[in-house]
């Protein structure tokens, strides 16, 4: 049975609901499906920010925004000059859903429940009519003179014009019904996960964090912010901003590469010969256990301190040369090896999808295949945690709706 629409969205997540909700306001002549795969729509969005839904991050200028995104930065530059934070807040704020700001930025509802976010966009659904097919997957699709025809699991479709906002796929090969389009695809790496450290004595600090900076030896990859010790490794902020910077470098070395960690920040060498001089002259006769003036919590303090050759009991005065140069690596140039890598939590995301030199970001339209729209994670676009995937996929889901409207 062939079932004809104006416009066919396929997956029902952030950037494909709120495009259907957009294009069905400026439009509402259009007949409107949209295709999901399985039996639900937002899942993403009902498990975002624990339960919450971080739906944006309250910065205001696309030139600071774009920092966020270590791919697709310069492309969506463009592209939040038509729709940024300030229209998503304005957005939901006339639909009734009052967002609020926490102290790091990241923008919730002020029911602090994903829910509220759903039942906005379920109920202007129903009041545009949008039909949407669940576990409705599509298993390719064919260009037609007048459009494009669908084959699913359940029916052929025939559409005028074609939304795809499926999100971001783990393999290559899930991308096969848009590559048959002639449409090229960066092959897909995880691009937000914590640093393995197998067996290294540090996971035994577990639970302790500390603002420090954090270098991938032999990359130009460097950031600094708050660091958690894990059971495993490393992770928190610093740790997750570099691994979505370096995602394909790191991939390229199949997870297999030493970082060096600056526990003290800004400190440099001669920095810690002054305070280690001074500490021999007026902390001679204690332990440097006890005398250690370096604001860092006392395991961690306790840990490097041996790592360096300096035991519990060895006083300032009695420390060597060598031993206060093996402190300075330890505090400023600590090295490590990850091998592997852990991903959790639902939200974290993956680099890779539709090649950003594919798309016109002005109107989200395929350069090569006309009335063909990309929006969301297929692209090949990827920000930091904070609310910024979900303002990406606001922004070039909205972009999309006002083109295809029209």
């Amino acid at each position: 049975m062939n079932k004809t629409f104006d416009v066919i969205i396929i997956g029902g997540g952030a950037a494909g609901v709120f495009a259907a909700i957009n294009m069905a306001k400026n439009n509402s002549q259009l007949n409107i499906a949209i295709l999901e795969k399985t039996t639900q729509l937002l899942s993403k969005v009902k498990v975002s920010g624990g339960g919450r839904c971080n739906v944006t991050h309250a910065c205001f200028d696309p030139k600071e925004l774009v920092k966020f995104y270590p791919r697709g930065n310069k492309e969506l530059l463009s592209a939040f000059y038509q729709f940024q934070p300030t229209d998503t807040i304005n957005w939901f704020n006339e639909r009734g859903v009052e967002l609020k700001t926490e102290a790091d930025g990241r923008m919730f509802p002020t029911t602090d429940n994903s829910q509220t976010i759903i039942d906005c966009f379920t109920k202007e659904l129903v009041n545009y009519s949008i039909e949407v097919l669940y576990s409705t997957k599509v298993e390719s699709i064919q260009k037609t003179d007048d459009g494009f025809e669908l084959q699913t699991n359940q029916n052929t479709f025939k559409t005028k014009k074609l939304l795809i906002t499926t999100g971001g796929f783990n393999k290559l090969e899930q991308y096969h019904f848009i590559t048959q389009l002639g449409i090229e695809v960066e092959p897909p790496t995880p691009s937000l996960f914590t640093f393995n450290l197998p067996n290294n004595p540090i996971t035994e600090l577990q639970g302790i964090a500390v603002a420090a900076k954090v270098k991938i030896i032999s990359t130009k990859f460097e950031e600094q912010g708050a660091l958690l010790i894990t059971h495993w490794g490393m992770s928190c902020p610093v740790i997750l901003k570099l691994s979505a910077w370096a995602s394909r470098v790191l991939n390229e070395k199949n997870y297999e590469f030493d970082f060096m960690v600056n526990w003290l920040l800004d400190k440099k060498d001669d920095d810690l010969n002054e305070i280690y001089q001074q500490n021999k002259q007026q902390y001679g006769s204690k332990k440097v256990m006890n005398q250690f003036e370096f604001g860092l919590p006392k395991k961690l303090a306790a840990y490097l301190i041996n790592k360096a050759g300096i035991g519990d009991d060895d006083k300032w005065a009695d420390v060597s040369k060598k031993q206060l140069n093996k402190l300075t690596e330890a505090l400023i140039r600590d090295t490590y090896h990850s091998s592997g890598k852990t991903t959790f939590k639902s939200e974290f995301v993956s680099c890779g999808g539709v090649k950003l030199n594919e798309v016109n970001f002005k109107t989200m339209e395929s350069k090569k295949v006309p009335h063909l729209y990309f929006a969301g994670e297929v692209l090949d676009v990827d920000a930091l945690t904070g609310g910024f995937n979900f303002q990406a996929a606001w922004t070039t889901g909205w972009i999309a709706a006002q083109e295809i409207a029209r």
